[in-house]
């Protein structure tokens, strides 16, 4: 390619817009700048890496001191009690979820339902819960 055919053009003067303003060299290079292609990527990396546990399968025996606990915290629930609750939670996005220690008043219980339920309002299934403190009020 010779450098012939553009000879009639290489020195025309910078054509200078009549109806637009002179951009800044920020503008400029704001059009270069990288973009977002994949909208929302990032967060699906960060979705992705976060981890979540599977929920554990107890023993024979820590069902057994699971239910004893329960029923003895059934037993006093009029008294309001102070206790703390371990229980799962499962991950609304994939699959598995995460241990959460909730303490606080324990306010009433939900037979049919066979929920706990506190008084700053938490609610946790019986069936999710793995260990609970609880010191039985002095006689």
């Amino acid at each position: 390619m010779s450098m012939d055919k553009y000879d009639a053009i290489i020195n025309l003067p910078h054509h200078v817009s009549k109806t637009r303003p002179r951009m800044t060299m920020y503008q400029r290079a704001a059009q270069f700048a990288p973009f977002a292609a994949l909208t929302g990527h990032s967060e699906a990396l960060c979705e992705t890496a976060r981890l979540t546990q599977q929920a554990k399968e107890l023993s024979d025996s820590e069902c057994d001191n699971l239910n004893r606990q329960m029923a003895l915290l059934l037993a006093h629930i009029q008294e309001h009690p102070h206790v703390c609750i371990t229980h799962f939670v499962p991950d609304p996005y994939k699959t598995g979820g995460s241990y959460v220690t909730h303490s606080g008043i324990l306010s009433k219980w939900d037979e049919y339902e066979h929920i706990f339920t506190f008084d700053d309002g938490t609610r946790i299934p019986a069936g999710t819960i793995v260990c609970i403190h609880y010191n039985e009020p002095a006689q």
